[in-house]
């Protein structure tokens, strides 16, 4: 791999880090390495929006090689939201640009005295004045730096207003609307007074054995082309789950308390398609191209149309069937720099807490929260980015929010982080992936409910379960987990279906290695118990494996009617699956010795 360059922001001081080889073959790359890199760091003592907090943005070994997928990257550190362990991954050319540079790694610690931001260009780095982009929205900024830097292929990685004003999920955002949105980075990024990272390189991306690599590459883009779920996503993009996931039960209606929405066709993707979709737009070199390009008939503008996670925040969850709203609330969102989700899920709960009679006028400062009102929750939006009246509490997340009006247990969140839009009710594997995510209620460290909907990988063990099996299912999701974490290292997309043995191939091609598919999961098991040893250092505990009370209490329509995970006896499997212990939650000292992480080992036994 190619070196870290690492910045401390209130020195101005760079060096240059060499990652062992060792950590290399042991974590491979992406966010497992990342969690290697910063284990010493992330403590508990740490504020992660004080100078000292890492900002640790990482490739993996395949991130622009026009491998299937893989122009990715991951945000990493410590979340404001959660306190635990923070990773954000993301998509667009911004990271190959960097590795074109001749950096696997951008190490951010410190704060600068006024705003800044950087450019980096084949391994020359400039920090430059950004007090005159400061309050611009991330679109604005985009074209400002690259306006500056006057080199037109250059990429730009930003935060917008919300990251400034330190929302709790304020994300980070590059190229057409490409967000790390979740856990909150955009909020350390702009603690560090960083508005902007300009990148530019014409180096060549390494590759290990390159005529190897170049027909495996090849071989699987093909197979991705004619994948049935890749021309789905194409064709319709991932909001096309909506109809199948609300036939389930699985689509989370009025915030989460009912289930069924019959207005699911007018904000689906298939409505998209037919009404205001205008083209598609892709990351460096993949050859599914999910994102949404829309134009609405009263403007005439481009944006980018929502995806399923906010085509259900601001459609289902907020009873607004008006697909025109949803794009232009997401498309604000974008604006702000604010994570759809955790923004859409808070926004709910206001409207919960008001419609209970636990919030007033008084409290969201006149604006009544009638459910579907489009008025009402753009005013939120807006009023959370600029962290003003009711939008300053909402910019702190569910979990504060409920709190400041002691109603904690009606916020829809584990661990800090506001869940996603798949409801375990209706698929009830995921239970035990918001239960035990590593960085809170997360749908992309196993977006299992692809399982239960059919998709199996029998090559890894991973079979079909019923949709509402429990404890027998939870070796499975164990599995999966490992899986997408070995995704999330590499740096494949999750919408990639490609197999075991065309990952590992791959894999082996770019980085001189020799693994097996087994050997290859190892390394990934590896990543996800070093990730639950970080959190478990910093106070996680088996406590905190649990679901909100909104998650566990029955619906009383849809096609989930009546069922609830039993999340107990579930975990109590996966414990055993995973071999960790169900008293702490931490991995047994037997499990970190098998995977070879002693120093963890030592940390969280003696």
């Amino acid at each position: 791999m190619q070196p870290i360059l690492k910045l401390d922001l209130t020195t101005r001081k760079t060096e240059i880090f060499h990652i062992p080889e060792k950590w290399e073959r042991d974590f491979l790359g992406g966010a497992s390495l990342a969690a290697r890199i910063l284990y010493d760091t992330l403590t508990p003592a740490l504020n992660p929006l004080e100078p000292d907090s890492p900002l640790l943005f990482m490739t993996g070994p395949l991130t622009g090689t026009s491998g299937p997928t893989t122009g990715r990257f991951v945000v990493c550190g410590k979340s404001p939201a959660t306190g635990l362990w923070a990773e954000s991954n993301i998509g667009g050319f911004w990271w190959p640009e960097l590795r074109a540079a001749g950096y696997d790694g951008l190490w951010i610690t410190g704060r600068a005295s006024e705003p800044v931001y950087l450019w980096v260009e084949d391994g020359r780095l400039e920090v430059k004045a950004a007090a005159h982009l400061w309050g611009m929205d991330t679109y604005q900024t985009q074209d400002k730096v690259k306006e500056e830097i006057g080199v037109k292929s250059a990429r730009v990685c930003v935060i917008g207003p919300a990251g400034e004003k330190q929302v709790l999920f304020a994300s980070i955002m590059c190229d057409h609307g490409r967000m790390a949105g979740r856990t909150g980075l955009g909020a350390v990024m702009g603690s560090k007074n960083l508005k902007a990272i300009a990148a530019h390189g014409t180096h060549d991306i390494p590759v290990f054995d390159l005529q190897q690599y170049k027909p495996l590459r090849s071989e699987a883009n093909r197979k991705l082309r004619e994948d049935n779920e890749a021309k789905v996503i194409r064709e319709i993009g991932t909001a096309g789950v909506a109809n199948f996931a609300e036939y389930l039960g699985a689509l989370p209606v009025k915030y989460y308390s009912s289930g069924s929405f019959p207005a699911v066709d007018n904000v689906s993707g298939a409505k998209m398609t037919e009404t205001i979709l205008t083209g598609r737009s892709a990351c460096q070199g993949c050859v599914i191209a999910c994102g949404r390009v829309v134009k609405l008939p009263q403007d005439g503008v481009k944006r980018k149309g929502p995806e399923h996670e906010t085509m259900v925040g601001f459609g289902a969850n907020l009873l607004n069937d008006n697909i025109e709203a949803v794009v232009m609330l997401g498309d604000l969102c974008d604006h702000y720099g604010m994570d759809t989700i955790s923004a859409s899920n808070t926004i709910g709960l206001a409207f919960q807490l008001y419609e209970k009679g636990i919030i007033t006028k008084e409290e969201t400062g006149g604006i009544e929260l009638t459910w579907g009102d489009v008025d009402a929750i753009e005013k939120l939006v807006r009023l959370t980015g600029a962290r003003e009246g009711i939008g300053d509490l909402l910019a702190r997340g569910s979990l504060r929010f409920a709190r400041h009006f002691k109603a904690e247990e009606d916020a829809a969140q584990v661990n800090g982080l506001e869940i996603a839009y798949h409801d375990p009710r209706g698929v009830s594997g995921m239970a035990i992936s918001y239960a035990t995510s590593p960085r809170g209620a997360c749908h992309n460290q196993s977006d299992y409910f692809f399982v239960d909907f059919g998709h199996t990988f029998e090559d890894l063990g991973i079979e079909f379960f019923d949709r509402h099996a429990q404890a027998e299912k939870a070796a499975n999701v164990a599995k999966h987990q490992n899986w997408r974490t070995l995704d999330n290292a590499a740096l494949f997309c999750i919408f990639a279906n490609v197999e075991a043995s065309e990952k590992v191939a791959l894999i082996n091609a770019a980085c001189g290695f020799d693994w097996s598919v087994a050997e290859m999961m190892t390394c990934a098991e590896r990543g996800w118990n070093l990730k639950r040893a970080i959190n478990n250092r910093m106070g996680l505990t088996a406590a905190n494996d649990k679901l909100p009370k909104a998650l566990l209490t029955p619906l009383s329509d849809g096609g989930a009617a009546g069922f609830v995970p039993d999340i107990k006896g579930m975990l109590a499997a996966y414990y055993e699956a995973r071999g960790w212990d169900p008293q702490t939650g931490k991995p047994t000292r037997e499990k970190l010795t098998q995977l070879g992480l002693e120093d963890a080992a030592k940390d969280l036994w003696g």
